[in-house]
Formats: structure tokens, sequence, C-alpha cells
């Protein structure tokens, strides 16, 4: 579909039978040179005749056309048509993709958090948002059709759910379910029938556009990689578990020549000017220039999408990357090597489930560039060493009886050529109900018009789950309903109430919010929380910045590293104080990542869930990722090396746009204040200046006609001055400067001087400068007070192209007599994407 420019719309006959319809959509498909493969003529065709259709093809068999001619069909029969994906990032992709095939006044987006066109005819969403309108809306919703892609998500844990509550709830709706590892569906193809009343047609095609062929190699990787770009199966995906193992092979990669000198000055020109922010940039800019792409959800989007389009361009010979690959990522491949068959899925290791593998295998081969795709798999590594010691010795019977050979080590899941064989010839597994209830379920369903315990009855006991799972559900809905009764948020009616209209007996007593149960369901709570504080509070703006953190999703990895760092310094300090190890280990156990206003905040929480019993299916989780950056004066690239978080400063950044967006649209304009104001700008200028693209993208959401997702793309790159955000900016150098006075105030002069040496302000300057401080005064203070505007005193140079700033120290006199001068050049400033300043005295005015 790439390429395509004119808007199916305008090829919507006024007939809205089958076979004019799929003539259409045929003949438009023809007009731009793309032939119908067998199994999506034959899909399409179901789809047309108003057929639920299953559709069960590899990786690269067009399913994208075939959901465009679902679009296309639900349009001439002027019904609203939902395209659903597992990842928002699928989702907005979508988005623009249909915006060009049927126009942007015809498409809409909605994604809990996003909210774009919604009563376009054309919908793109999360499986969650779907889920949600269907419970709110059951058989009435204005659905004419569902297309699920990557519809093995099905059997995800946490996530399951949202794929099953759509086929249950919609049953006037056409369904088009889409994956290339769906296994047996013959229960989802007679379950659709029955509840739809319309015939369902399973679509399948073992054979691939471009044909796999599978080796299982038992030399070194090197070697085998080597074997592979000489005889030109390239580019090669390197496939790992972990996202360090991908950058760890990145590095050792570097050794072989991936390119040669006039690829290697097409690589740099494709890069061009592109700004490698930061220190995981900067040796992805190493590995680049060399051939070679690294690949994992926790890069930061914008390097993401530079090896993309390297790869794109068949610039990269070889990528390493993780097994996310199998979620619809746009990186054209011709090899696809395993470096192990086994992983750890987060409680233990074990070897790849069937689904997992095709899923990733069928990435390989390039459709109109390959005539075949390679899957290879590597020997674990003891068998490998054991390999070339039998080689060595030849067939000397002697020397391969004298061979020690490798064992495996301890806890090894062994895999073998028998294994990669079996997961070859293995179907996916079966998918897996995912069912469960919630308060919001209850809620939804007890809002909706009719008989709600007969819809209820019906959810609980006709869905895709055996009889004894189907009993517990139906303790827990019963359970929630009690606690719904006894706290008020419903009450049932007898058929001698005055209010009882022979209708309903059961009914809510309070209004839902829109959209309760979607993104932010916490977003209400953080509205009455933040008349718990105090504002003429020092600290009110941070306090209202944990109020909103304490309602977002946790970012694992960031708290895992803020409890590592906590715990390192206290063990540090308490063996400075000479505690014992018992005691020590002891005290480790309540050490945890910073909460501010958890007992507050957990409190008000217990209360407000009495009458609010929907917001208990959201925990609340205090915490402080925004405020501890902010507290610390911390740039995006301190914060991420102060914490070890290189590897997944992508969370990294997702976390603070998440943030800022929340913070935007959360707080009330009335309660912002002028410092919270200036947090939410410091926060989106921070965003923007590391990568623009998440916010960017937001923006362009709500915009979609302003230009294209290519001319998008091809300015995601490019960044705004930092200097042209006046209040922003200011923010930002009040950060730098106060960063010193918290360093000054633990007189860590050489931190100090890591930061201004380079500028004559060593680490002998700050100690010389400090000593006369200490002896004056035995305190610097590093309160709100001390950081606030009134001791910062900025004169803007214009015509100099720099400003003159002062941070007066707060001393516990309140002289305010000492202080940092300094000078920030606001064309390095620009180049850079962050205060630079130049210290240039340290004393006494």
């Amino acid at each position: 579909m790439e390429g395509v420019t004119a808007t199916l719309i305008d090829q919507i006959p006024s007939n809205a039978d089958p076979d004019p319809l799929f003539e259409a959509f045929a003949a438009w498909t023809q007009d731009r040179g793309i032939t119908l493969y067998p199994a999506q003529e034959e899909a399409l065709i179901e789809v047309v005749s108003g057929s639920n259709v299953i559709l069960s093809t590899p990786t690269g068999s067009g399913k994208s056309l075939v959901a465009a001619g679902a679009h296309f069909a639900a349009l001439a029969r002027d019904e609203v048509t939902f395209y659903t994906a597992p990842i928002k990032a699928l989702v907005s992709e979508k988005f623009f993709d249909l915006c060009k095939l049927f126009g942007t006044e015809n498409v809409g987006m909605l994604t809990g958090d996003a909210s774009v066109n919604a009563d376009a005819p054309v919908i793109c969403c999360t499986a969650e948002v779907l889920a949600s309108i269907a419970l709110r809306d059951g058989a009435d919703a204005d659905i004419g059709q569902v297309v699920m892609d990557e519809f093995h998500f099905y059997a995800e844990p946490d996530r399951g759910w949202a794929w099953q509550i759509p086929l249950l709830e919609l049953p006037r709706a056409q369904f088009i379910l889409m994956s290339a590892t769906l296994g047996d569906v013959s229960r989802f193809e007679r379950d659709l029938t029955r509840r739809t009343g319309r015939d369902t047609a399973v679509v399948r095609s073992a054979s691939r556009p471009v044909p796999l062929s599978y080796e299982y190699r038992t030399t070194g990787l090197t070697e085998t990689l080597t074997e592979l770009l000489e005889t030109h199966q390239a580019p090669v995906y390197i496939v790992h578990f972990t996202q360090a193992q991908a950058v760890e092979r990145a590095q050792a990669l570097m050794s072989i020549n991936m390119c040669t000198r006039t690829e290697k000055d097409e690589i740099s020109e494709l890069i061009g000017g592109f700004r490698f922010s930061t220190k995981f940039g900067r040796n992805l800019s190493r590995y680049v220039r060399h051939g070679i792409g690294v690949h994992h959800a926790g890069m930061l989007p914008k390097y993401r999408r530079l090896v993309e389009r390297l790869a794109q361009a068949g610039l990269l010979k070889v990528i390493c990357g993780t097994d996310t690959l199998g979620v619809g990522v746009n990186v054209p491949i011709r090899t696809v090597l395993f470096t192990a068959l086994s992983k750890y899925d987060g409680s233990r290791v074990r070897i790849l489930r069937a689904r997992e593998f095709h899923q990733i295998a069928g990435r390989a081969g390039r459709a109109g560039y390959d005539t075949s795709g390679l899957v290879v798999a590597q020997a674990p590594e003891h068998v490998v060493e054991n390999e070339k010691a039998l080689a060595k010795a030849g067939d000397d019977p002697k020397k391969r009886r004298k061979i020690v050979r490798k064992k495996a080590p301890e806890g090894f899941v062994n895999w073998s050529q028998q294994t990669f064989e079996k997961l070859i010839a293995s179907d996916p597994e079966p998918l897996n109900s995912r069912f469960r209830v919630t308060h919001a379920m209850l809620l939804s369903v007890i809002a909706r018009p009719g008989d709600t315990f007969t819809a209820m009855r019906r959810l609980l006991e006709d869905n895709h789950e055996d009889r004894r799972a189907q009993l517990r559900h139906i303790r827990r809905a019963i359970a929630i309903y009690r606690s719904l009764l006894d706290g008020g948020v419903v009450e049932q009616l007898s058929p001698g109430s005055p209010d009882f209209d022979g209708g309903d007996r059961i009914r809510l007593t309070v209004d839902l919010q829109q959209d309760f149960a979607l993104n932010q369901p916490l977003s209400t709570f953080a509205l009455a929380a933040f008349e718990l504080l105090e504002p003429e509070s020092p600290s009110y703006a941070l306090d209202m910045v944990s109020v909103v953190e304490s309602t977002l999703d946790d970012p694992r990895q960031i708290l895992a590293a803020q409890t590592n760092k906590a715990k390192g310094e206290a063990v540090a300090q308490m063996k400075a104080d000479g505690m014992e190890y018992e005691e020590r280990m002891e005290r480790l156990m309540d050490i945890s990542y910073p909460q501010p206003l958890e007992e507050l905040l957990s409190h008000a929480y217990d209360l407000y869930r009495k009458s609010h019993p929907w917001v208990g299916d959201h925990p609340l989780s205090p915490k402080s990722v925004i405020r501890d950056m902010y507290e610390r004066a911390m740039t995006f690239s301190e914060f991420v090396s102060f914490y070890e978080l290189a590897r997944t400063e992508g969370i990294v950044l997702r976390y603070l746009a998440s943030a800022y967006k929340a913070l935007q649209h959360t707080v009330p304009d009335d309660l912002k204040s002028e410092d919270f104001q200036d947090i939410i700008e410091w926060l989106g200028e921070m965003v923007r200046q590391v990568d623009s693209s998440l916010l960017d993208e937001w923006e362009q959401l709500a915009n979609p006609a302003d230009e294209t997702a290519e001319e998008a793309l091809e300015r995601a790159d490019e960044v705004k001055p930092v200097t042209a955000n006046n209040r922003a900016f200011r923010v930002l150098v009040r950060n730098a400067l106060f960063r010193r006075v918290e360093l000054a105030a633990l007189d860590k002069v050489e931190e100090l001087g890591e930061l201004d040496g380079e500028d004559g302000w060593d680490a002998a300057a700050w100690a010389a400068a400090l000593d006369a401080y200490w002896e004056e005064y035995d305190d610097l203070g590093t309160g709100p007070d001390a950081r606030g505007p009134g001791l910062l005193r900025i004169e803007e140079v214009p015509e100099e192209r720099l400003w003159r700033v002062r941070q007066t120290f707060a001393d516990p006199s309140g002289d305010h007599d000492w202080g940092i001068s300094a000078e920030v050049d606001l064309v390095a400033s620009d180049s850079e994407g962050r205060a630079v300043l130049k210290v240039t005295d340290v004393g006494q005015l």
C-alpha cells in the first residue's frame, strides 16, 4: 500500500451489493499495480458478502490490504467500522494510513488518552477502548464492523480480556480477525456464527509470498554472520531476548567490516544532522555508521525510527534487537538469526512457544525485494565450543577421547536441532481465554439501559471460559456488586418502590465520568486530592506533581533503579556508621523508591474509593520521577546516567511525555500556579529537546490534514531552538545553576569540576571558593525557598546572544551575599538542546 495517494472513498460504488463492491476494490488495487494473492481475494469476497472472516496467513501476505477492503465495504454499507491493534503506536500508524486512503474527515482515533474525530465512520483504537465501548453500549453500540489486528493477543494474560469482550457484546457487528499465528480457530468459527448469525469463513494460507528456508548452525555466531554476509543474506536481524545482550552484540560486531566506503558515505548522508543527544545515542551513532543497527523497546523513538529508515534504505547489514520485532515493526530484513531458542518470561527460563517462534521468524524475507527468506538458529555456546574442539581433533580417536567437553551452565534450558525442527513444524498453540471481571465491567453494564441481571448473567455464563472459571468470575461479580450496594453507588429497586417503572431493578446513584474505564481512570481522584494541598506551601507546585504522578502507570525500570540507588546509598552510610551486617540487611528491607505524600494520598484514596468503587481496579501508586528530576535539578541525560538507565532511556522519555500530558490536561487552569506552569513548560521542553516525536505526534493527531505521515517523519528529527521557549529556558537555566548549588551544599567539588572544568572553574577553583564560604557559614540551603526565583537574577544581552545570571546562595544568616555568577551561551544552548553556561565567579558580591 506504499505510494498510494488517491483516496479509496471516491471508489465506493452506489450499489453496496457484494459483486460491485468487490469489483470496485479489485479495480482500485489493479490500477495501482497490486495483484491480489488468492487468500486476499478469498477473504475480500467473504467480507463484501457480509461474513465474518478469520484470516490466518503468514507475515507479509497482505492482511493490511484486506483490512482496507473491509473498511471500504463497511463505508459502502453506511456502517461504522473499527480497527483495533494491541499498542498505541500501531493504532496511530494505521490512523495516518487510513487518513490517506479515506480522507482525514472520515477517520478518527481513540486510544484512551487521545481522541481525534471520534464521530468518524472509520475509527482506529486500542482493543481496550473497543472493549469499553462494547461493555458500555452492548448490542446497541453503533458498530457495524470490527477489524481486529494481531488477534493472537487474545491469549495475553493481562490484556487478552479486551479482545474477547467485543466478540461477546457486539452481536450485530461483522468481525474480521487477523494474525499470522492463530493456530486452531474452530472454536472462534463456531462461536462467531452462533453469536452474530453470520457465516464465518476461515481463510488460511501456509504458503508465503516469500518462502522461508531454515538452517541450524553449530559454528560461532561471528563465523555464522560472516558467512551470511558473504553469501548476500543481509540484512540480518539478530534476535536476542534481553536489551543488554542486543547492545553488547552490536559492540562486539564492530570488529567485522560490514560496509564499503561508499555504503558508509551513504549512511552518513542519510543521517545528516541527526542529533545523537544521549550517551546511548553516541554509541548508536558509531554502530549505524559501521552498518550495524540496534532495535529494542527501551530506545528513544527517534533512534528506533532512524534504524528503521536506514534499514528501509538497505544501508544496514545487521540489526541487533529483541523479540519485540514480532509486533508490527516495519524493518525489512532477509535473514532472522536466533541467538537462542529459550527465553526468560519473567518467572522462569523456557523454550520458545511455537507462536513466539513463528511471529519472529515470519519477519524474514522482504516482499518485493527477496525471492526467499532465511531463518537461522544458533546452537548453544557450549555445544559450539565442543564442536570446535572435535573439529580441531579431526579423525584422531586419541585426540577426540582427550577432549573435555564443556557442560551447559547451571540452570541452562537446553535446545537442539530437534527443538528447532519441532518449532518449525508446530502450529501455534491454541488461544486461551483471559476473561476477567472488574468494577468497571459491572458499572458499565449497570449504566446501560435494559435488564442488568440478564445482561450480566449472559456475560458471565456465555463467555469463552470453562465452567470452573465461570463460577469463579460469578463469585467475583457478586462480591463487587455487594460492595457497590454497600457503598451506595448502586441501588436495587423493589416493584413497590415509587421509582420502579417496571424495567430494570438496578440503577446507579452517581454519574460516571466520561470514559471512566479508559486511560487516566484516577484523574477525578487527582482533582479531589488537590483540595487537600496547601496553596501557600513552598512545595505546593511539586506536591501537585506528586498527586498526578501517583495516578500514572508505574515505570517499573525507573522505580527499580531508584530503589537500587537508595539502597546503595543507605548501605554506604550504614557501613560508615559501623552498623553490623545483619542490622544493615534488616533495614534495607524497608528502603524503596521515593513516594512523596504516600500517607496523605493513600488515606484519601481509601475514602474516595468508597464512593467511587471503580477506582479499585486501578491502584494508587505514589512515586517521584518528575519531582525527583526537578528537585535534583537534573537534565534528562544526568537523570539517566545517575540511575544507570541508558538501555531503557526510551521508557524514561515515554513516562516523562505521559506525565507532561497528564499535568497539562488533569489540572484545571485555575489551579495552575506560576511555579506549576514553570514545571510544565520545563518538562515539555525537555521532552522535545530529547525526542520531539512523542509530543509532535500527539499534536499532529489533532490536525492530521496539516501534513502527511511521511512529512511528519521527515520533520521528526528537526529540533526547535531550546531558547525559543523563553519561559521553559529560564527554568532550564535555573535548574542548571541550582544543580551546582546542590553539589556545593554537599561539597562535591569533583562533580562540580566535571560540570565546569572546561571553562576554568575546575575542582580546585570550586574547592577554594567553597572553603571561603564554609569559613563564614556552616550550612547552604537547598530547600524550596533556596531555589525560588527571588534568589536568581537574569540579565538578557540579546546583542551578544547571551544571558548574564547570578544565583544567590541561601545562607543560614539570610545575608544573601554569596552566589554563583555565570554567562549563558544562547547559540551553544540551541546547538546542544540544554542550558550551556560558563561560571565566571563563585563568591561574595
